[in-house]
């Protein structure tokens, strides 16, 4: 909060991103907002968290539908043939990793001695809602991403993809790996005839 005259900063806030700025007498206070371009202080942390999570979800359903209902579309190739959902959903990683950051990030990720992340600090570390958003947004672009691939690579080898895709969505390994048994059964089949 800002108030006339004033010019002590006395705090960083990481999760709301702005600047705690005091002064003993302040007349009236009025929100202050940190210089960078993008504001987020306007909001609760935990509301930044749930649109977010609810825009990256519904951002990545379209082209899950796309592979599945109209795998050989024209629409369905353009679309994912474009790198703009990955650079957007990248740029909403960045800003809630930016977010959820702290000072203890890297010592709950890295907490042993060998520099090697440990389940206790990861989980401790994924008790904020914002991490959890952040690791969410992370997932669903990883998993669109695989699911790309197996696309590609279904269409490359005419197979049926429909089946690894849907799985990459929800339980991604299952689906690549899916996708690896589909090819390894249909090459097989292709050299029997």
């Amino acid at each position: 909060m800002v108030g006339k005259d004033v010019n002590q900063c006395i705090g960083w806030s990481f999760l709301g991103g702005s600047r705690t700025i005091h002064k003993t007498n302040l007349s009236r206070s009025i929100p202050c907002r940190k210089s960078s371009a993008v504001y987020a202080s306007w909001l609760p942390c935990s509301e930044i968290a749930s649109r977010a999570f609810t825009l990256g979800t519904a951002a990545v359903l379209p082209f899950y539908t796309l592979m599945v209902v109209a795998p050989q579309a024209e629409l369905t190739k353009k679309l994912l043939s474009s790198s703009i959902p990955y650079m957007v959903l990248g740029v909403l990683y960045a800003y809630l990793l930016y977010l959820s950051w702290t000072p203890d990030t890297i010592r709950l990720m890295f907490a042993s001695k060998y520099w090697l992340p440990e389940l206790p600090g990861i989980a401790k570390m994924f008790s904020s809602e914002m991490t959890l958003a952040s690791a969410w947004i992370h997932l669903l672009v990883v998993d669109l991403f695989a699911a790309r691939q197996v696309y590609y690579d279904g269409l490359q080898e005419n197979i049926e993809i429909r089946h690894s895709v849907s799985l990459c969505l929800l339980f991604c390994p299952i689906g690549i790996l899916s996708h690896f048994i589909t090819k390894a059964l249909t090459s097989k089949e292709h050299r029997i005839h």
